[in-house]
């Protein structure tokens, strides 16, 4: 007989697939309405991320699930909703000075032109088109690239005497040093301004609450990615990198860097494969491989992502259909699932 207490039995044996946990026992099954002698019955079921990558594997499940147990039910009412958990309150030194982010994602790229500023511009809008509240921070202070990328040149308004309001692009909040400085100003600062900086982006600049960050990271070994490490906790980082060896090496540096700031390696992407070559196995595939942590993409060489960005609109929301921004929305669904998995495992024990 179909009751609550008899379906929420049933659907404990349905997982979700990345996380390997019931999901009746992480609270998934809510809002239960059985009608009609049992023959209609409505549910909810909140992922973890409205950019689940498995969200259609789970709802097959469901649906075989309660068909098997409960032939009686002719309506299934089936919703699907995704609610993001925050990760760590507060960095490794004891600060937070963006409670009202949910979850930072870093992405970097080791050494410069791999396409790291791009590629995080384009996954901030994958996850705000799959559903999910996400704003962009530009911290490339010596090279911003936001403000061609966004095709926005204007400076930010002010709110009060101290704080600053984020351009809002297509409903995505994001800020750049680019926009506060003249384009043609060379950026010639050291450690302390660069700390200053990162902490004024994240505490004066006015936030909406958001479940992901993006931050565009400078190449290299700056100061930047330590202040950022103590002022907020990362969620996770992305790494990219391009087929070359030296594009390779410099990826290989980062993960001790990151593992020494105990920043989650999210996983790595592989930009401008040159599909026309033979792969020579030395590629961020293997490198994932050997470090054991997720291949999240491997991206073709697409004069479209450079077109997009010199007209100022990110692929994924230009050109919405085109197999590279499919792959981008594939990319951003396995970088939540990670921070997902992250979580769950650093959960305590119930």
């Amino acid at each position: 007989m179909l009751t609550s207490e008899s379906l929420l039995a049933v659907l404990d044996e349905v997982q979700d697939p990345d996380l390997g946990q019931s999901i009746v026992k992480m609270g998934m099954i809510q809002h239960i309405r059985i009608e009609d002698g049992g023959k209609k019955l409505a549910f909810t079921c909140e992922l973890t991320t409205p950019a689940c990558p498995l969200k259609d594997k789970i709802e097959a499940d469901i649906r075989a699930a309660v068909a098997k147990a409960f032939p009686e039910v002719q309506t299934l009412d089936l919703v699907l909703t995704g609610k993001v958990k925050a990760g760590a309150m507060a960095a490794p030194g004891g600060e937070n000075l963006v409670p009202q982010i949910k979850n930072v994602i870093l992405v970097d790229g080791g050494k410069g032109g791999v396409g790291k500023s791009t590629l995080a511009v384009n996954l901030a809008y994958a996850l705000q088109a799959l559903g999910a509240r996400t704003a962009l921070l530009d911290l490339d202070v010596f090279a911003p690239a936001l403000p061609s990328l966004l095709g926005r040149q204007e400076r930010p308004k002010l709110q009060g005497q101290e704080k600053i309001q984020p351009l809002v692009h297509n409903g995505l909040e994001t800020m750049s040093m680019g926009y506060l400085v003249d384009p043609r100003q060379a950026m010639i600062w050291r450690g302390p301004i660069l700390g200053g900086i990162v902490s004024q982006f994240l505490r004066d600049v006015v936030w909406s609450e958001a479940d992901y960050l993006v931050v565009d990271l400078p190449p290299g070994n700056t100061d930047i990615p330590l202040a950022l490490a103590q002022h907020c906790a990362a969620a996770g980082v992305v790494l990219v990198t391009t087929p070359q060896r030296l594009s390779l090496d410099e990826t290989r540096r980062r993960k001790p860097f990151y593992d020494q700031m105990r920043v989650p390696l999210l996983g790595l992407i592989e930009n401008r494969i040159d599909l026309r070559t033979p792969h020579s196995g030395l590629g961020a595939g293997a490198l994932a491989e050997e470090w054991g942590v997720p291949f999240l993409a491997e991206l073709p060489f697409a004069p479209e992502l450079a077109v997009c960005a010199d007209r100022g609109a990110p692929c994924v929301e230009a050109m919405p259909d085109h197999p590279i921004a499919r792959i981008l929305r594939t990319t951003a669904e396995r970088m939540a699932a990670q921070i997902s998995i992250q979580q769950q495992a650093a959960a305590p024990a119930t």
